[in-house]
């Protein structure tokens, strides 16, 4: 059996190292706090999150998990770094968020132990940081019941995303640290909808995130150019 865990110890020390800082609305985790509305009420639009059963891929500090709980989902977050998932408790505790749970384990292993037990699953902002994004996917569509959904982001890989996400972000606006991105993890919309389709899944609605920095704001858009989300639907 293989035991290996699709995750880079790099990466998770990354986000450890950072941890703390995950509900600090000023720190290197602004950005995700800024797009979370967005990503949220699209989410949302498309599969309404009352009472829905629902997981959260490789999610961190929480940011998603507890909006989407606040929401009127069950949700179960899971992550494999540590501290980042202490923050994310301690956040539930002290905010009092109501249906959220958080779990130490991979998206595979969790496939193997939960198979189409939930309505819904998000992975957002993790497939550029792991080593073999498929084996995510595989296990988001093995995770979800036949006709759910799972909602999927990450950065596109080309010449703007280059630009913006690295040398804009990480080296101009200094938005998030330096190094947080590598361009060789990115992925374009063609093959992260080509491994959806291997693991029966198929894309429904997409979107782009945008950024303008002179009014600090995001908005969804069409442009699919940088950031972008998937959502997509297990065929029955």
């Amino acid at each position: 059996m293989n035991t290996q865990v699709n995750a880079d110890p790099a990466e998770l020390a990354k986000f450890s190292e950072l941890a703390h800082r995950w509900w600090d609305m000023e720190s290197e985790f602004r950005p995700l706090h800024d797009i979370n509305p967005l990503r949220l009420e699209w989410i949302h639009s498309i599969f309404p999150l009352a009472d829905a059963n629902v997981v959260d891929i490789g999610c961190g500090g929480g940011i998603l998990a507890d909006s989407m709980a606040r929401k009127g989902a069950k949700v179960l977050g899971i992550d494999l770094a540590t501290k980042a998932l202490r923050v994310a408790q301690l956040h539930a505790l002290e905010a009092q968020t109501p249906n959220v749970q958080y779990q130490e384990i991979s998206a595979e292993a969790l496939a193997a132990d939960r198979p189409a037990q939930f309505d819904m699953v998000t992975c957002m902002e993790m497939l550029e940081h792991v080593p073999n994004p498929q084996s995510v996917v595989d296990a988001c569509a093995q995770l979800v019941k036949p006709g759910g959904w799972v909602f999927l982001s990450t950065i596109n890989r080309n010449a703007k995303s280059f630009a913006l996400a690295i040398v804009g972000a990480e080296y101009l606006l200094n938005m998030i640290p330096r190094g947080t991105h590598e361009y060789a993890k990115m992925i374009k919309p063609s093959e992260l909808a080509y491994y959806c389709r291997q693991a029966g899944l198929s894309v429904r609605h997409t979107s782009g995130l945008e950024y303008n920095p002179l009014t600090r704001r995001y908005r969804l858009t069409q442009d699919t150019g940088v950031n972008y989300m998937l959502a997509v639907q297990k065929t029955v």
